[in-house]
């Protein structure tokens, strides 16, 4: 994966919930695993802004509902530090559901901005993002 041009904090443990905002079919989120997370013996693994990570669909269509898919983290409440000193929040922890290992959206749209920091390291999935902050 390629890295990120901020201090990103951790700012999601697993089992947090999140809110799927593009038109996939999901609506509410549970964080299963991240991928390729670094870890650290007795230490349980967490996100922040624009891993890659497994997720198990609580709310949405009757179809997709347990199921687990890969998605991108697109927005995180936590502040986090870009390289400029600008500190980034968002309101809500929001999560784009992938298609594929490629890391195409399984959606075509997404509700609300996604950071910066997504665009760089997920070009396709900021491809259909309403704005990028």
């Amino acid at each position: 994966m390629k890295a990120i041009s901020a201090k990103a904090t951790a700012g999601l443990n697993l089992g947090a919930i999140m809110i799927a905002s593009d038109n996939s079919g999901a609506k509410i989120v549970k964080l299963v695993s991240v991928k390729k997370g670094k870890g650290k013996k007795g230490k349980q693994g967490c996100a922040k802004i624009a891993d890659w990570v497994k997720v198990s669909i609580r709310k949405g269509v009757p179809d997709m509902k347990g199921k687990v898919f890969d998605a991108v983290i697109i927005r995180q409440k936590k502040p986090y530090r870009r390289l400029d000193g600008e500190r980034v929040a968002f309101e809500d922890n929001a999560v784009a559901i992938l298609k594929d290992e490629k890391g195409n959206p399984k959606g075509t749209q997404i509700k609300g901005p996604i950071a910066r920091e997504v665009l760089e390291r997920w070009p396709s999935v900021a491809k259909i993002a309403s704005n990028v902050y």
